[in-house]
Order: structure tokens, then sequence, then C-alpha cells
């Protein structure tokens, strides 16, 4: 249960070139390309205006300085590992040289869910968007194909469609599916820069006064009026002051959940010990100042009281520009942001299910590779498993499980840098994480709170998951271990000798 993969037989793996191994054909762009893909999604175009109306106002530019800080913590972590063991899977592989057999397949086996799981509500929100888009056109699709039967529906089509489309592509080829994925971030960060620019030039800098809105609980805690339990208990946190930016920062922080699936992709990088530090680092900066510039446009647009229950605050904000053509464009723009996020996560989830195969903890099917080098038959286990799941299923309601799942994930390779240094301190890193083991222990900490803030059914569901996956270890992963088979038989040659 506890043997750890060398860094130096994880490396050899990776080197490996040939029929059987990953193709590598993604640059240093492409690796940005693909972080940008899985970062940019819809949650730019809806938290913005549910931080700003309910927690921030204006500042909720603060709070995503912030959010991004909290997670450059684990990105800065990530690096390291990418850079030093480019090797496909992620967290997954990293506790393997850190932690042992047992608790990376608990890693990896949450990152499944969390890849899987994203792909399917994705997919769902999706079809929504695209049957708006086909109703401004004037050929709405009719509600039965627009929702599964738990939801008065029969199926949801569209999400079906998406999701074995993009699955076909994976199968197809990583350098075909990069191509997709660069076209579709070009064309929403294109979109997302015109907001900016043309909603610039209509900012009322009214709205952005106050730039903090006004706390009074925080105001009464100043003058003595109430203590620290009583601004707790009677709900004056997160409403607005310090506090509220705080609280947003805790919201936005899940529109910058997606990077970790660079890292997935490491295998198939052209030189990962540069390509992967610039990809997931690279991303982060770019999507932290789209972030922040969009917000500073949005909440200038309009007063942020007006985003307020609105599930469509862009829509909200241009109104007050003579540019409504945008309108259709921003729909166009997330359409195009849920399609890379469905394709990134379907990519890591394949690539996490091939390393864990390639161990022997799965059946050997999941990393036959085809004539192209992609595992195929992972891509069509699920591309068929995450198509139900989206088209039957209600999964609008299990969206925390998804961030519960990648934050546990952040913790983890934090901890794997903390162990690494210590176990192993002069291994080769091109890229080494800055004021270890402050900058771990930050990102441990910022994702331990970020856990306790989610409900108690996301920890319920999680329980469930890892319950299944520690029984499926035992009744065949442990037995197929190629890694336990290794050390045994070295055990029993040394006993001969």
């Amino acid at each position: 249960m506890w043997y750890k993969k060398s860094i130096s037989k994880l490396i050899s793996e990776a080197e490996q070139s040939g029929e059987g191994t990953l193709k590598r054909t993604l640059s240093s762009s492409g690796l940005v390309a693909l972080g940008i893909g899985a970062i940019v999604g819809a949650g730019l175009f809806s938290l913005t205006g549910i931080a700003a109306a309910d927690h921030a106002g204006p500042a909720v530019v603060l709070s995503f300085v912030i959010a991004a800080i909290g997670c450059a913590f684990a990105g800065l972590c990530y690096a390291e590992f990418a850079s030093m063991i480019p090797v496909a899977g992620s967290a997954y592989t990293y506790s393997y040289a850190t932690m042992g057999e047992f608790m990376a397949w608990i890693i990896g086996w949450d990152l499944v869910l969390e890849y899987a799981l994203a792909s399917a509500t994705v997919a769902v929100s999706w079809a929504q968007y695209v049957n708006e888009l086909l109703t401004q056109i004037g050929y709405p699709l009719p509600p039965h194909l627009l929702a599964g039967p738990w939801e008065g529906g029969v199926i949801n089509l569209p999400a079906i469609v998406i999701v074995c489309l993009l699955s076909l592509l994976l199968m197809r080829g990583t350098q075909e599916s990069s191509l997709v994925n660069n076209i579709l971030v070009i064309l929403k960060v294109s979109v997302v820069l015109l907001f900016i620019v043309l909603g610039w030039g209509f900012i009322d800098p009214a709205n952005h006064t106050p730039f903090i809105p006004v706390n009074e609980g925080e105001q009464l805690l100043k003058e003595g009026k109430i203590g620290v339990f009583d601004f707790f208990n009677e709900g004056y946190f997160g409403h607005y002051g310090i506090s509220g930016v705080l609280r947003a920062a805790g919201v936005v922080f899940f529109a910058f959940i997606g990077f970790d699936a660079v890292s997935t992709a490491a295998q198939e990088a052209v030189n990962p010990k540069k390509g992967m530090p610039i990809g997931i680092i690279g991303s982060l900066i770019i999507c932290t100042i789209l972030y922040v510039l969009f917000s500073h446009v949005m909440t200038g647009l309009a007063p942020y009281t007006a985003f307020s229950g609105d599930a469509k605050p862009v829509a909200t904000a241009f109104e007050r520009t003579g540019y409504h053509f945008l309108n259709t464009a921003m729909i166009v723009t997330i359409i195009a942001g849920y399609t890379s996020v469905i394709l990134v996560m379907l990519l890591g989830q394949s690539r996490v299910f091939y390393s864990m195969s390639k161990d022997g903890l799965l059946p050997k099917m999941f990393s036959t590779l085809s004539k192209r080098q992609t595992p195929w038959k992972t891509n069509l286990v699920f591309m068929v498993f995450v198509s139900l799941f989206a088209g039957f299923v209600p999964v609008s309601d299990l969206g925390h499980m998804v961030s519960i799942g990648t934050l546990f994930a952040f913790s983890l390779v934090c901890i794997g840098v903390l162990v690494l240094r210590k176990t192993d301190p002069h291994a080769n890193r091109p890229f080494r994480t800055p004021w270890v083991p402050l900058i771990p222990v930050l990102g441990i900490l910022v994702c331990v709170l970020m856990m306790a803030s989610l409900p108690i059914e996301s920890w319920e569901r999680l329980g469930i998951w890892m319950a299944i996956g520690v029984v499926i270890y035992f009744l065949y992963g442990h037995k197929h271990s190629l890694l336990r088979k290794e050390r045994e038989a070295e055990k029993k040659q040394s006993q001969n000798d």
C-alpha cells in the first residue's frame, strides 16, 4: 500500500517514445492555451455579478486578486512537480512519488470524479446557452430535449451531443484537440477583450463609489458597540466591507479552478521541464489580468446592486452601452468557453486513467493507445459514462463536488512538495517553488478553508465515492499493482541470494 515510485523511474517512463507511449505535441503556448481553455469558462460571466452584488461591490476586483494569489500557492507547487516529473496523471503521479500507492489511488480516484463530473455539469449548462442562441434565431429546442426525466423532460440531447463530439475529437489526437482548443480560446479571449475595450468608454465613475461598500457591522465593531461574536452571529460577515471582499474571494476562487488540468498533459509536452511551469503559471497570470479588467468594466457600466439575483449580469451591464450586438457575441463566447472547458476536462480525466492503468491499478484496456497515440478506450468509456450522466441525471446541485475534489487535489500536491523537499532534497528541480515551506503551507491553509466552507452534502458524497474507490483498490488495484510485484520480486530475489 505504501510503496513509492522513485523519481528516476517516473522520469525514465516519461522519456520513453514510440508505440505504446503518448505523443509529445504540445508547445509552451499550447499548454498556456490549454490552461486558459480550462479556466475561462462561464464562471467569469456569472460569478462576477454574484460576488459584486452580494459581497464586495466594485471591490470584486480585489477579490479576484486575492483568489488568484490563493490559487497561485497551489499553482507554484504544481509547477515544481510538473517540471521534475513530466508524466501524465497530475496529482496522482505526484502522490505516488511522495506518499505511496494508496494515497496515489485515492487522489487518482478523486480526480476521475472531478473531471468526469465537471464535464457533465458544464455540458448541461452548455446545452442551455446553445438553446438560448437557437431561440434568438428562431429555432428553439423543445423543453423535453433539454432536461432528463428527473427534471420533467426526456433527455438532455445537446449535452450528450457535445460530450460525444469532443470525446471523438480527443480520440482523433491531442494535436487536433489542441488546435480546436486554441481556436476556442482565441474566440473567447477576443470577445472578453472586446467587452473590456468597448465598455471602458462607458464606465460611470459613480458606479465605483464607494469602491468598498460600507459594512454596518464592521463600523459597529470598530466603535465597540458589538463584539466579534455578534459580528459573525448576526450575519454581518461577508456582506460588504473588508469581510465582503474576503467572502467574494471565496466565491470567485472557483472561477480559477482548471489550471491543474494542464499538468495531466505533461507527458505530451514537447519540452515539459520548461513548458509546464510556463503553462500553469502563465495561464493563471493571463486569466487574472482578464478577470480584474473584466470585473472593473462590468461594475463600472452598472451599479453593483443591479446584479442582485441576475442570471445574466453581463447583458445587464452591456445594456448601458450602444453595442447591443455584443449580447449575442457574449452568448457565443460563453458557449466557446464551456466547450473548451469540457474538452480539457475530458482530456485530463483520460490521462489520469491512462496513468493508473499503466501502473496496473486499473485494467490494461485503459492504457491501450490507438495508432494516433491516444487512450481511445478510456475516451470511449467515459464518452458513454459522462454523456449518460449529462443527458439523464440532474447534476446542477453537484457543482460543489467538483470544487471539493479539486481542492483536495490541490492540498495533496502542496503536501507533496513539503514531503519531497525533505525526503529527496537534491533531486533535479528545473522549476523550484519559492519560499518553501511558506508557499505550500499557505496553499494547504487556503484549500482547507475553502473546503470547510462547502456544504456537508459535498463531504458526504465525496466520502461515498472514496469508499467505492477503496473497495476497488483492494479488490483489483492492490493485487495487480506492477510496483508491488516488482518490489516483492526484488525481496524474494534478495532472500534467495
